[in-house]
């Protein structure tokens, strides 16, 4: 699976569903390269298209129960590697770790934030 296309799949985890033009802002891609991705995923079982309640000319897609799954195996399988690579490291280096928590949460917010921002 290509980066773009587990990247896509994170954010619907993470966002819930979402217009296509949307997706193709936060990830960085056109909106017919989008629409090539979102047909493929949609394909593989693990996304589908449904109507916006709230404006029916809205198609949104959504993570399917399969899509959701591969989410969550591919975050499962993230901190088991790093679960045991920080196994690896000294007491002095999971210390700096540790320190670095705070700083490092904050960039994730930062990114988080400048992702939902790209949408407007």
């Amino acid at each position: 699976m290509s980066l773009t296309s587990a990247a896509t799949l994170a954010t619907l985890d993470r966002t819930g569903p979402r217009r296509i033009t949307d997706l193709a802002a936060v990830e960085g891609v056109t909106q017919p390269a989008m629409t090539a991705l979102v047909r493929v995923m949609e394909e593989s079982g693990l996304v589908e298209r449904r109507g916006d309640a709230s404006d029916k000319r809205v198609t949104l897609v959504c993570l399917t129960e399969a899509g959701a799954s591969y989410v969550g195996t591919r975050r499962q399988a993230g901190v088991h590697a790093f679960e045991r690579l920080i196994g690896e490291l000294t007491g002095d280096e999971v210390e700096a770790l540790v320190a670095a928590l705070p700083a490092l949460k904050h960039l994730a917010e930062l990114e988080s934030q400048d992702r939902e921002g790209s949408k407007h």
